[in-house]
């Protein structure tokens, strides 16, 4: 039985977009899943579009996503180079193949005469406006030239690109996981361009190849070329590699938020929320992109969102870790419709695994991102303070805005709640309460002990507890928020909570 190996293999030709990031991780599952291997391979035989900096952005995403990559650019392994730019002479010797069985040809056609022939068939009213089999006899190309003319032309340095020879008028049965049968009729197809002009293949031939050659057994990529599969599949017969061709899947696309088209960079730009695992810096307009990264979110909870885009187990459970997306993951559970984003979704689930993540290891993430702004933070207390708050926090970027009385001395207050709460006889409340918590021990200061002295106060002078603790609340805070009142007592100390409590007093006007 053959091993089931699978490949991931982005362009780098920009950041990675979140359905590139979801076809990378159905790859990992369904190999991880069959006990098989995950490659990354670098497709950048379209040198126009390079982008300094995305292949060094799409190794990090998948590795902040915790998709580990067993044969790669920088891991090595027995089929590389991994990078397409460095295995031109494979091609070279590929691509003449298929010359000499005569399944592609020389194409010798200048970009005008090609722009020409499409209006001339146009004009005419032809349905047919591709370079195809009714087309290419009035090209100039292998079959309208003699071979000592087609080697002429090349010795003499004019520029030509090797196209696919097409059968004419064949209906192709191909096969995919998750659409089942796809019939085409070869008459709908045209001849493509397999080799290009700068002396490399385009991604039909490469892909083609390499899978091949790196003993892929399933091609699981976007919905997006699923018009490619009948050239594929034929490109696999005209090498005599049916017998070996793997398996196909084509993913569904990841939609808008109103479920009317694509998922683009524009559509998260407008509406607020990333498209991009990691923030990104467009190298030459220094153009900054949000990333799922930096606005706040654990890579656990943006991987089981993703998993889902498109795909669930069949139940109704939707919190999975890596591990438990492996073993129920399967590819005739994704679903041929598109999957439409929801931004919410994506925040409640990020909220969920915050609930779910031990404080220990929610320090460790946001204790860099509080020593800037706090120098001599103290990590028993931060995961202290982590353990009151983490409940209440949608993304990791809540904290500090949720929690900075924690740490400082709140020097403004929220203005509704002072002109809501704050009475007249407020002061006076504010002193004896601070008489109070004067009078009790340090060792003393816990939130139970604090509370029930406060309490018995209040009860003993017939006051509401909102009267007392409101503004007790917000002498505290500055903002009028935060967990139960006495674990903030208790957590600031008893210094520090009688020092904000005649600032309070001195500094809040109504």
């Amino acid at each position: 039985m053959q091993k089931i190996r699978v490949r991931f293999a982005p362009s780098p030709t920009g950041p990675l977009h979140i359905g590139g990031v979801r076809t990378a991780l159905f790859n990992y599952l369904f190999a991880k899943k069959h006990k098989g291997d995950f490659l990354l391979r670098i497709e950048d035989t379209d040198q126009t579009r390079y982008v300094e900096g995305a292949e060094e952005y799409i190794m990090k995403s998948l590795e902040w996503c915790g998709i580990k990559i067993d044969e790669g650019i920088k891991e090595g392994g027995k089929y590389g180079p991994y990078k397409q730019s460095e295995r031109k002479e494979i091609y070279k010797k590929h691509i003449q193949i298929l010359l000499d069985n005569g399944t592609a040809y020389y194409a010798f056609d200048t970009p005008e005469e090609l722009n020409e022939m499409r209006e001339r068939l146009e004009k005419s009213g032809s349905s047919v406006r591709q370079y195809n089999s009714q087309t290419r006899g009035e090209m100039k190309n292998s079959f309208t030239l003699t071979k000592e003319e087609v080697n002429k032309k090349i010795k003499a340095g004019d520029s030509y690109v090797v196209r696919f020879n097409i059968p004419e008028n064949e209906n192709l049965l191909v096969k995919d996981i998750i659409r089942g049968d796809v019939q085409v009729n070869t008459s709908q197809l045209d001849d493509k361009v397999l080799f290009k002009s700068d002396g490399l293949p385009t991604y039909h031939l490469a892909n083609i190849v390499d899978d091949y050659l790196m003993d892929i057994s399933h091609v699981i990529r976007g919905e997006e070329w699923l018009p490619s599969l009948p050239l594929h599949v034929l490109l696999y017969r005209s090498f005599g590699w049916e017998n070996e061709m793997p398996q196909f899947a084509h993913l569904p696309l990841i939609l808008k938020p109103n479920g009317k088209g694509k998922l683009s960079k524009r559509d998260g730009d407008k509406l607020g929320f990333p498209v991009f695992p990691l923030e990104w810096k467009d190298p030459k307009t220094n153009e900054i992109s949000a990333g799922y990264r930096e606005n706040g979110y654990l890579p656990d909870a943006f991987v089981n969102l993703i998993a889902f885009l498109g795909w669930n187990p069949g139940n109704e459970e939707e919190i999975f870790t890596m591990t438990e997306l492996i073993e129920k993951f399967e590819l005739e559970k994704v679903q041929k419709g598109g999957a439409k984003f929801s931004p919410e979704k994506a925040k409640w689930y990020n909220q969920q695994y915050l609930k779910n993540t031990k404080s220990e290891n929610l320090t460790k993430i946001l204790c860099p991102q509080l020593k800037e702004k706090c120098a001599e933070t103290d990590n028993l207390y931060l995961e202290k303070v982590i353990g009151f708050m983490k409940e209440r926090m949608v993304l990791l970027t809540d904290f500090w805005k949720m929690s900075s009385f924690f740490f400082e001395t709140p020097t403004e207050y929220n203005s509704k709640i002072v002109k809501k709460q704050w009475k007249e006889d407020t002061p006076e409340i504010m002193f004896k309460i601070h008489d109070i918590l004067s009078g009790i021990r340090e060792d003393k200061f816990s939130s139970e002990h604090t509370e029930q002295i406060i309490k018995k106060f209040i009860t003993e002078n017939e006051l509401s507890f909102g009267k007392v603790l409101n503004p007790l609340r917000l002498i505290l805070t500055g903002t009028g928020g935060g967990p139960h009142i006495f674990d903030i007592i208790s957590t600031i100390g008893k210094e520090e909570t009688l020092k904000r409590i005649k600032n309070g007093i001195l500094n809040i006007k109504k």
